[in-house]
C-alpha cells in the first residue's frame, strides 16, 4: 500500500509514528476474524475488517487527518467494494456492517415504505480508492458451520448474522485503535479500559469447587436438598450444548447450581464464558457479589448495568447525517464511546441490556454481541420478559443455541413459562430439564403458607401490622410507596428501607447490615421494592407482598423461612391497597398483577403448580402472536406491527430496517437514565469525588475504566426528573461538551438521604443548615 497513507494520526508527533492504514486494516481484519471464528464467520469478518477503512485512501481524508479541510465519509467506500466484489447476498451482509461501523446499522429500507437508506449511500457518488491498493481483502469469503445450521435464508437468521459480524468489526476496530494509542502513554499501556482477565473457565470451575466444599456438611433438610439439586444439575453438564431449563423453587440453591452447571458445561464443550441475565438492575450487583465470593475473584466477574453504554448524546444531533462518519482527525473520537465488550469469563447483566443490545443498531451497543457466541447464557426468571416483545426474545434465544454454539438455560422457580413442552405455542422446543424431579422439589421445599387478604390494607393499617412483628419484610410495587411506609415506621426499632433510589454500593452496605441484624435476632422491619425478590438470601419469619404477578409472589415467599429452620411454617400475606392511593404497580407490571388477582379468585394456594399453570395460561398462552410481538416499527404513516413481521417483509431483498427496529424494541417503555450520587462508603468516603475528578482530567479516549468504576454509584431515574435536577442546579453534566449528558453528577448532596437514597421529588430542596453561611 502507498507509503504516507495513514489511518490514525498522533497530535504533536511526527508522521513517522502515525499508524499506516495498511497496518490498521490488517490488524482489524485479523482481530475480527478471530472473534467470528466461534460461529464460522471468520472469512467474512476478515474481509469486513480489511475493507472498513479503505475510504481513508482518498486524498480528502488524508488532508483531514493533517488538519486540512473537513471530515469526509470514509465508511461507504468499503461497503460499495464489498457489494461489488462479493455479490448481492454476502456482499450485502458485509455492506451493512462496513457502512455502519461509525454511525450504526442503517435501515436497508424505511419500515412501512420509503427509499433504502443503505442503498442510497451505496449508489451515491462516493470517491473510491484504486483497486491495486485493495489486495488486503480476501478474494473470496465463505460461511462455515455452525452458523449455516441456522438456515441461512431464514428471515431472522440473516439479520442476526449481520449484527454479529457488525459486532466483530466494531470491537476489533475499537480495540486496535485503543492498542495503537496506548503506545504513547506508558501509564495507560495495557490498562486503557481494564480489559480481559487471566482466569479461564477451568480456573473458575476449580475455585467454585473449593467454595462449595464449605457447604458440604451443613445440616438441615433444606441444605440436604440443595446439595441434591447441585449434584443432579452438575451431572448433566456433559449433555450437548443447546436449550435447557432449571426449575427449582426459590431457596433451592439454583443460583450457585446454575453457575456450577455453566462452568462445568463450558469446560466440557470448550465454551468461553458465562453470561447471567437478570430481570432487574438492582439484583445485578447482588448476584455479582455472590459470584465474586464463590469464585474468589473480583476481576473475573463483570457487572454490567445499562448506565454508561454510549450512543449519541441525548438531544444532540450528529455533525452531518445519521449515515456520516464520526471520527476526529486523530481517530480518537470513537474511543470516547468506550463501552463494554464483555471480555470477562463471567458477565452479570440485565434483561434490558442483553436483549436491547441484540436488537440495537448503534456500534457501542452492538460491540459486545460477538462475546455471546460460544457462551452459556443463564436467563434468570425467563417468564418475566415483557409480553409485547416476547416472541422476538424467544427467537433470539433459539438462534443463539441453533447457530452460535451457545447454551441457554431458562432458570426459574415458576414453570410453566415459555416452552412448547409446557404448552406454549411458538415457544422454545427441545428444552432439557436440569433439575431432578421439579414437582417433587416443590413438595419437599414447602416452607411457608400464603394467605391472600380479602380486604385492602391502607398504609396506616399496614404500618401497624409491621410494627406488631419483630422481624418482617414488606415488599411493595413502587419506590414512592416504600418511602411513604418508611416514614410511618421511622424511629421504631429496626425500621429499614431498600429500593433502587439507593445506589448499588449503598444497597450492598444495607444488605450486609440487615443480614447481620437478622442473624443476631434483632428487630428488622424492612420495607422494600421488588429488588429483594431474587439473588438475596434474606430469611424472615413473616413477609407481606403487595399484589403482583404470581412469579413475584413466589419470589417473595422465597425470602420467608428460607432455610426451613423455623419451628413452624413461615407466613406470607398478599395484600392490595385501597384505590386512589397511588399504589398501583408500574404499567409494565400491572397486567401481571391483574391476571394474578383473577386467578387467585379460584385457587387457594398461589404457589401450587395448578395455580401457576392457570396463571401462565391466562398470561401467555391465550394471547395471539401479534400481542407477543407488538412493537410498532417505523415512524411513517404505515408502521409495521411486529419486529418479526418487519424482518420477514424485507427478507427477499435483504433491506432490513435495522435503525427502525432498534428504536422500536424496548424492554421498558420509559427507559431510565443514570445520575452519579455522592455516596460515601465507610472504607473510602472520598471515592466518588476522586473518580469524578479523574474523569474531568483524563483524555476522553481513556474514560472507559472510569465509567466502569462509577457504576456502583449510579441511581437510575426518569429522564424528566434528571432534567429537573439539571435545571435546578442540583446536578451537573461532567464534561458535557464531549459526552453530552452521559455523565451527570448530583451536586446537591441534600437530595441523597442515608435511609431512602435519592429523592428527586423537590429538585430545589436544601437542608436549612446547608443554607447557613
Amino acid at each position: 500500500m502507498t507509503q504516507g497513507v495513514y489511518a490514525h494520526s498522533v497530535p504533536g508527533r511526527d508522521e513517522s509514528v502515525w499508524e499506516p492504514l495498511s497496518e490498521h486494516l490488517t490488524a482489524v481484519a485479523s482481530h475480527a476474524a478471530v472473534s467470528a471464528t466461534v460461529f464460522g464467520g471468520q472469512r467474512m469478518a476478515e474481509a469486513m475488517g480489511a475493507l472498513h477503512d479503505v475510504g481513508k485512501l482518498i486524498q480528502e481524508f488524508q488532508d483531514y487527518i493533517r488538519g486540512k479541510g473537513t471530515s469526509v465519509d470514509h465508511s461507504t467506500a468499503g461497503a460499495v467494494i464489498a457489494r461489488e466484489r462479493y455479490g448481492a447476498v454476502l456482499g450485502q451482509i458485509m455492506a451493512f456492517g462496513i457502512a455502519g461501523h461509525h454511525a450504526g446499522l442503517a435501515n436497508g429500507r424505511v419500515a412501512g415504505g420509503g427509499v433504502s437508506a443503505l442503498k442510497e449511500r451505496l449508489d451515491g457518488k462516493i470517491p473510491l480508492p484504486l483497486s491495486p491498493d485493495l489486495d488486503v481483502a480476501p478474494a473470496t469469503v465463505t460461511l462455515s458451520a455452525p452458523v449455516l445450521s441456522t438456515g441461512f435464508t431464514h428471515h431472522f437468521s440473516l439479520p442476526f448474522l449481520i449484527r454479529m459480524l457488525f459486532s466483530c468489526l466494531v470491537d476489533a476496530d475499537r480495540l486496535e485503535t485503543e492498542r495503537f494509542y496506548a503506545r504513547f502513554d506508558a501509564e495507560a499501556r495495557g490498562k486503557t479500559a481494564a480489559r480481559g482477565c487471566p482466569l479461564t473457565v477451568e480456573d473458575l470451575r476449580d475455585r467454585l469447587d473449593a467454595h462449595l466444599l464449605r457447604f458440604k456438611d451443613k445440616d438441615g433438610p433444606v441444605n440436604a436438598l440443595r446439595a441434591e439439586v447441585l449434584a443432579g444439575v452438575r451431572a448433566k453438564a456433559e449433555e450437548a450444548p443447546g436449550l435447557f431449563s432449571l426449575t427449582v423453587p426459590t431457596g433451592g440453591g439454583k443460583t450457585l447450581a446454575s453457575l456450577a452447571f455453566a462452568l462445568d458445561h463450558a469446560v466440557r464443550h470448550g465454551l468461553r464464558r458465562v453470561i447471567y441475565v437478570i430481570p432487574f438492575t438492582s439484583i445485578v450487583e447482588q448476584t455479582a457479589d455472590v459470584f465474586r465470593e464463590a469464585l474468589g475473584s473480583d476481576d473475573a466477574v463483570l457487572e454490567h448495568h445499562s448506565g454508561f453504554d454510549f450512543g449519541p448524546p441525548s438531544g444532540k444531533t450528529r455533525r452531518k447525517t445519521a449515515e456520516s462518519d464520526d471520527e476526529a482527525p486523530d481517530g480518537a473520537r470513537k474511543l470516547r464511546l468506550a463501552s463494554e465488550n464483555w471480555d470477562r469469563p463471567v458477565v452479570v447483566t440485565t434483561s434490558v441490556q442483553f436483549f436491547e443490545s441484540l436488537f440495537a443498531s448503534h456500534p457501542s451497543s452492538c460491540r459486545k454481541l460477538h462475546a455471546i457466541a460460544g457462551s452459556v447464557v443463564i436467563l434468570d426468571e425467563a417468564q418475566t420478559l415483557p409480553l409485547k416483545c416476547l416472541r422476538p426474545c424467544l427467537e433470539t434465544l433459539r438462534e443463539l443455541a441453533r447457530g452460535y454454539r451457545s447454551s441457554v438455560v431458562l432458570c426459574t422457580a415458576t414453570q410453566p413459562a415459555v416452552t412448547v413442552e409446557a404448552g406454549f405455542a411458538g415457544g422454545l422446543d427441545t428444552v432439557r430439564e436440569l433439575a431432578p424431579d421439579p414437582r417433587d422439589l416443590y413438595r419437599r421445599l414447602k416452607r411457608v403458607t400464603v394467605a391472600h387478604l380479602p380486604e385492602p390494607l391502607d398504609d396506616e393499617t399496614l404500618a401497624e401490622r409491621l410494627l406488631d412483628e419483630t422481624q418482617v419484610l414488606c415488599i411493595v410495587n413502587n419506590r414512592r410507596h416504600a418511602r411513604d411506609l418508611l416514614r410511618r415506621i421511622r424511629g421504631e426499632d429496626g425500621a429499614r428501607h431498600l429500593s433502587t433510589c439507593l445506589c448499588a454500593a449503598h444497597r450492598r452496605a444495607e444488605l450486609a447490615s440487615i443480614r447481620e441484624e437478622l442473624e443476631l435476632k434483632r428487630p428488622v422491619r424492612l420495607v422494600s421494592t421488588s429488588l429483594v425478590e431474587a439473588g438475596v438470601d434474606f430469611s424472615f419469619p413473616t413477609v407481606y407482598r403487595a399484589m403482583a404477578g404470581l412469579d413475584s409472589i413466589a419470589q417473595a415467599a422465597g425470602r420467608c423461612n428460607r432455610n426451613g429452620d423455623l419451628p413452624e411454617l413461615g407466613r406470607v400475606f398478599v395484600f392490595s391497597s385501597p384505590e386512589g392511593e397511588g399504589r398501583k404497580p408500574p404499567p409494565e407490571l400491572g397486567q401481571f398483577a391483574e391476571v394474578a388477582a383473577s386467578v387467585l379468585r379460584g385457587h387457594d394456594d398461589p404457589l401450587a403448580l395448578d395455580t401457576l399453570r392457570a396463571y401462565f395460561q391466562r398470561l401467555y398462552w391465550q394471547r395471539g402472536p401479534e400481542e407477543l410481538d407488538a412493537a410498532l416499527v417505523g415512524d411513517g404513516p404505515a408502521p409495521i406491527r411486529g419486529i418479526l413481521k418487519a424482518l420477514d417483509l424485507y427478507k427477499s431483498d435483504r433491506e432490513y430496517p435495522f435503525a427502525d427496529i432498534a428504536k422500536a424494541f424496548r424492554i421498558i417503555e420509559s427507559p431510565l437514565v443514570p445520575v452519579i450520587v455522592p455516596y460515601k462508603p465507610a472504607g473510602d468516603p472520598d471515592v466518588v469525588q476522586r473518580l469524578l475528578e479523574t474523569l474531568k482530567r483524563l483524555p476522553a479516549e481513556k474514560t472507559g475504566g472510569i465509567a466502569r468504576a462509577l457504576q456502583p454509584y449510579l441511581v437510575q431515574i426518569p429522564r424528566s426528573a434528571r432534567n429537573a435536577l439539571l435545571a435546578a442546579g442540583s446536578a451537573e453534566c461532567v464534561r458535557g461538551d464531549e459526552f453530552g449528558d452521559q455523565f451527570v453528577s448530583l451536586v446537591n448532596g441534600d437530595l441523597y438521604h442515608p435511609d431512602v437514597g435519592l429523592d428527586w421529588e423537590d429538585p430545589t430542596f436544601r437542608k436549612i443548615e446547608t443554607g447557613i453561611f
